[in-house]
């Protein structure tokens, strides 16, 4: 049998070749607005965005997480990007929103540096408190590219979302009176989520936040924010992978005799990845590293602790106030009246 020419290619097998070759060697940008420099000629306000070269070297591998959370994410990015005509079947915009919540210092901006080194995305940082006006935000996000993730960072803190305090009829009449010039909800809604949310393809975008509870429930729908990511508080695999990261040691092939302390010690209290990792970075000699992590661990806890029985003595002073003002409230209004005016009023806080 003889070779299939070498001049006749499948063009189609070419061509992926070709592309898969050429994302794997793009160089990911991270873009950044700068709100005084002008926009460009055509109005769409591409001029605006200034980037450089994302040099973060995060990647899965090294991100201090939950192995099965990390396989989760990217499983789930993987089927996001391969499904351009499952969109388009059903009337879907080929778009992605994912929130990642959790104290300072767990990861957020690792993971999403992971995220774009991983799929080769470009990263647009905006910056909502630059932006003055629905039109504004409409005419940035349309300057924005395909295969893109688009950071929306401290979302709470970004925008203020009273607009949605007045009933519909209310909010209706304050739409559009307010609509040109000023941010609101409503537009931030409907750039995610509405009509302009079909401009483009193949976008991410992701929602930081250290309050989860102080956002309005609008925005955590799905089709919003779609995957919701807790990131905790370090935990004993993250603390493996940054021992590894750090200090070329792997625990479980040669135990240290601290190993098995420090990883009682951050089950046992709160410490974020970023805290360990300062830690870690303070020596490269292992036992000088490691013994100082145990050390800021035990104070830590310590620490802890006290807080914890101190806010547990607030809430008995409180519960012993509350039952001596329900006991005076039944002696002035009388047995079942007055036990049953305190029930209604807790039950309806």
């Amino acid at each position: 049998m003889s070779a299939p020419p070498i001049n006749d290619p499948n063009p189609k097998t070419t061509a992926s070749a070709a592309n898969a070759i050429k994302q794997k060697e793009k160089v990911v940008k991270l873009y950044t607005r700068d709100p005084c420099l002008g926009d460009d000629k055509n109005g769409m306000g591409s001029s605006i965005w200034g980037s450089v070269n994302l040099e973060h070297p995060a990647t899965f591998e090294t991100m201090a997480m939950e192995p099965g959370l990390k396989r989760a994410i990217v499983e789930d990015m993987d089927r996001f990007v391969r499904r351009r005509e499952f969109y388009k079947k059903v009337g879907k915009a080929w778009k992605r929103g994912y929130l990642l919540y959790g104290p300072p210092g767990t990861g957020k901006s690792s993971l999403i540096a992971a995220m774009a080194n991983y799929l080769k995305f470009d990263v647009y940082d905006l910056e909502l408190t630059s932006i003055h006006s629905n039109y504004d935000l409409r005419r940035i996000l349309l300057s924005t590219t395909n295969r893109s993730i688009l950071v929306i960072a401290d979302i709470d803190c970004s925008l203020e979302m009273h607009d949605r305090q007045f009933d519909e009829q209310q909010q209706f009449v304050y739409q559009q009176q307010q609509s040109n010039n000023r941010l609101t909800l409503s537009g931030l809604l409907n750039f995610i989520d509405g009509l302009w949310s079909s401009c483009g393809d193949e976008r991410i975008i992701v929602f930081t936040t250290n309050h989860k509870d102080r956002l309005d429930p609008a925005l955590l729908r799905p089709g919003r924010m779609d995957v919701h990511i807790h990131m905790s508080y370090c935990t004993t695999s993250g603390f493996r992978i940054l021992a590894s990261n750090y200090l070329g040691f792997h625990g479980n092939d040669n135990p240290h005799r601290l190993w098995g302390e420090i990883e009682g010690l951050i089950e046992s209290t709160e410490v974020t990845p970023a805290e360990v990792a300062e830690e870690l970075m303070k020596s490269d000699d292992v036992d000088v590293a490691l013994d100082g992590l145990a050390n800021f661990l035990k104070r830590n806890k310590v620490e802890n602790d006290e807080t914890e029985e101190g806010a547990n003595k607030i809430e008995n002073q409180e519960a012993k106030r509350q039952k001596m003002d329900d006991h005076n409230v039944n002696k002035i209004g009388g047995g079942g009246f007055g036990r049953g005016r305190g029930r209604g009023r807790l039950m309806k806080q």
